[in-house]
């Protein structure tokens, strides 16, 4: 989980105003008296967040982020959390790229939406039912804090459910959150150019009253069977074949795992992404997982050889040691062998010097 950040508004300008006027509103919402304010749950079910990308200049991609918690308490706290893991790009290889080379979530698993209002101010939403707004809010993601705000529209679906939808997309940069070098590893995989560093956001987020009864009826939102909750690979007990081959791939592109110069020790920033293959190689139990080694071509041939095989026996030693069968994991260093880029420059010789995992049936 990422950190849970609290966002303390004391400005008294028109945009906090407003929200802090809206927020109060849904405090009292369906209760006769303000000592009867509720807390409000968003309705995963209900409630939908996506993101749309460019590539090659002029490609448009929407997706979106299936499993979304998130609560309003009476005391005007706000926090919605996104399970990055949920990511849908509606085919399995596409989510892996997206979890594991751009949002990396072996360390960053979730990003979070926060932020604190007055719930002394409010205003008469219960009579206008619809009201628009500026909505500003702190977003943590990748381990980023950055303060951000929305044009949104809230809407009483009924007197103990309301809705807060994005009025106009919201623009995420992503170098303000540390993720540009990983577009680059994204090109690479997807063999695509020119993906726009900037996405689209939007959102529609549904609140109900702690204690209400369940709608009558589902909102127009939750009418599509892609919108809600899924289950992600930490619910499932084991994954196809085709699950497993696109999880080794694209594990093998991360470059997250690190040694001591010219070593074969492991460095402890290799842990999170150690923790995601023993997870991996343990839902795939029909297959064989080979830990390949290599380096750029810095030294002799014969001296890499060895130094990619240590590193190679390093890494299938630690999933061994995690539980992995002995017969399910095997080591081979192949050295300077197979680049993936000339060993030209610091860049291109870090590319080659990696860890990669393959895999045969047993």
């Amino acid at each position: 989980m990422f950190e849970v950040v609290t966002f303390w508004w004391k400005s008294k300008g028109p945009a906090v105003r407003a929200f802090g006027l809206i927020v109060a509103s849904w405090l009292f919402l369906g209760s006769q008296a303000a000592s009867a304010a509720p807390n409000w749950t968003l309705d995963p079910a209900a409630s939908v967040i996506t993101y749309q990308s460019v590539k090659k200049n002029t490609i448009v991609e929407t997706n979106k982020i299936r499993n979304i918690t998130g609560t309003l308490s009476a005391a005007g706290d706000a926090k919605v959390t996104f399970d990055l893991n949920s990511v849908d790009t509606g085919v399995d290889l596409r989510n892996v790229r997206m979890r594991f080379l751009f949002f990396e979530t072996f360390k960053y698993p979730t990003a979070e939406l926060t932020a604190k209002v007055d719930p002394a101010a409010f205003a008469d939403l219960a009579t206008k039912r619809r009201v628009k707004a500026t909505l500003p809010f702190r977003l943590n993601l990748h381990g980023v804090d950055k303060d951000l705000e929305a044009s949104v529209v809230v809407t009483m679906i009924s007197d103990t459910m309301v809705s807060v939808a994005s009025e106009a997309p919201v623009a995420v940069h992503v170098e303000d959150f540390g993720l540009l070098p990983n577009i680059d590893k994204l090109q690479q995989a997807a063999n695509v150019t020119n993906i726009v560093p900037t996405a689209s956001v939007s959102f529609d987020f549904v609140f109900t009253a702690d204690g209400s009864k369940p709608a009558a009826a589902p909102t127009a939102a939750a009418s599509s069977a892609d919108v809600g909750p899924v289950a992600t690979d930490a619910a499932k007990a084991n994954f196809s074949d085709e699950e497993c081959l696109n999880r080794f791939a694209v594990l093998s592109r991360t470059g997250a795992i690190y040694f001591r110069p010219a070593s074969a020790r492991l460095d402890a920033k290799s842990r999170p992404l150690l923790t995601e293959v023993e997870g991996v190689v343990g839902k795939c139990p029909s297959l064989k997982v080979e830990v390949s080694g290599y380096t750029d071509s810095d030294g002799s041939p014969e001296a890499n050889k060895q130094l990619s095989e240590r590193r190679a026996q390093a890494v299938a030693d630690a999933l061994i040691a995690a539980g992995i069968p002995r017969n399910q994991v095997s080591s081979a260093g192949y050295g300077e062998e197979r680049p993936v880029a000339a060993n030209d420059t610091p860049k291109n010789k870090a590319l080659n010097r990696r860890i990669e995992f393959s895999a045969t049936k047993l």
